[in-house]
């Protein structure tokens, strides 16, 4: 008999994890610590790069990522600076942008793929470009290292927004590594899960260590490489010495010891998950009434997109309404269309031609759920209930 119930989100954890909790309390040492160190060491390894600051999550990973560039002895960004954004992503890779005073440039989005439109994001860089964010949608790369040349050869600071596409490939190298900065997210339901908790790799050791003050409070008790900061002062105490306007947005041991245990699982949950998303590929890749997201590189299948076609589109709220009679869970992709949204009154930006694509998807595409669990019949019952409209 065929699942009927399909949430959104499944846990990853077994008792493996739990086993990791009870060290910690065991341990009496919950805030961050030597967990904390030992987790960024590992994962930084695991994917290949010098430098990991773990903080409390994908969306703190945003921030203290944007705040650090502002620190930087040599090219600093400034207020008013320009920076280049896709139409579509989640609230938090825009609102530190807005917090730092930066000017937003909205480009429309791939309608194949949901990703950045390479070719309007080459046109519209200027002179004035000074950032650009790449977001990889769902599990499915950017042009990452086409962006990557780009940003080498005018000198503009590119910053990769990899919170839901941990694991996923780009020619052959990971998402989350072509960045001055890169950002993951490690909430409930994406790749792997810490509770809360997220992370930023960088190979620039200016970066991680203004990144590690900024994290706490601003102060200098975390940077490791003091003398570069000018700090030799001989003391007989602990002394606070703050030299940056700092956050506490610190992870802890519990989140920590649990994100080693499952960075272990890494690639057999996406091996799961591309089991999953392969069967989605090819049930609906012919269908008449959707269009689904087109892989770039070998996406790590963080959800199952699903675009109305124009000819179909009147069909929305009869298909949303058979969703919910078989407790099949369902959302708008990723955030939507950013500029669809109120708080975009808040922001200081601009929109390079148009973001039709992005407001096309925003009003007729949603996303179902994908986890490191067998979906099968979650799939095919899916399509059994939608196939009366084919």
């Amino acid at each position: 008999m065929l699942k009927k119930n399909y949430p959104l989100t499944y846990s990853s954890w077994n008792e493996d994890e739990i086993e990791q909790i009870n060290k910690v309390i065991k341990s009496n040492q919950f805030t961050y610590s030597k967990q904390v160190k030992n987790f960024e060491k590992i994962y930084s390894k695991y994917f290949g790069m010098k430098y990991g600051v773990m903080v409390n999550s994908g969306s703190s990973a945003n921030l203290i990522s944007i705040a650090s560039l502002f620190y930087k002895k040599k090219n600093p960004l400034k207020r008013g600076d320009e920076v280049i954004v896709p139409a579509i992503s989640w609230s938090t890779t825009y609102s530190p942008l807005q917090q730092y005073g930066l000017k937003l440039k909205f480009i429309d989005v791939d309608p194949e793929t949901v990703n950045v439109d390479f070719i309007k994001l080459k046109k519209a860089i200027t002179s004035k470009t000074k950032m650009i964010v790449a977001v990889n949608i769902l599990g499915n790369p950017c042009n990452l290292s086409e962006i990557q040349n780009i940003c080498k050869k005018k000198k503009i600071y590119f910053m990769e927004d990899n919170c839901e596409s941990l694991g996923a490939k780009y020619k052959n190298k990971f998402t989350g590594t072509f960045g001055q900065i890169n950002t993951m997210s490690f909430f409930f339901s994406h790749h792997i899960s810490t509770i809360e908790g997220g992370m930023i790799t960088t190979n620039d050791s200016e970066l991680a260590e203004i990144m590690r003050s900024l994290r706490s409070h601003g102060w200098t008790r975390d940077i490791i490489n003091k003398k570069k900061f000018g700090i030799n002062k001989k003391r007989i105490y602990e002394n606070y010495e703050f030299i940056l306007p700092g956050y506490n947005v610190r992870p802890n041991e519990i989140y920590a010891s649990v994100g080693i245990s499952q960075l272990r699982k890494l690639k057999k949950f996406i091996d799961i998950r591309r089991k999953n998303f392969n069967l989605y590929q090819n049930i609906f890749k012919n269908n008449k009434i959707f269009n689904i997201q087109k892989e770039v590189g070998v996406s790590s299948a963080f959800s199952l997109i699903f675009i109305f076609k124009k000819k179909f589109s009147h069909l929305k709220e009869k298909i949303y309404s058979d969703l919910r009679d078989n407790n099949i869970q369902f959302r708008l992709i990723t955030g939507g269309c950013f500029l669809k949204h109120p708080v975009k009154r808040y922001f200081n930006y601009s929109v390079f031609e148009n973001v039709k694509n992005a407001n096309y998807i925003h009003e007729n595409g949603f996303f179902l759920g994908n986890a490191p669990v067998d979906l099968e019949d979650q799939i095919i019952n899916f399509n059994k209930i939608i196939i009366k409209y084919y």
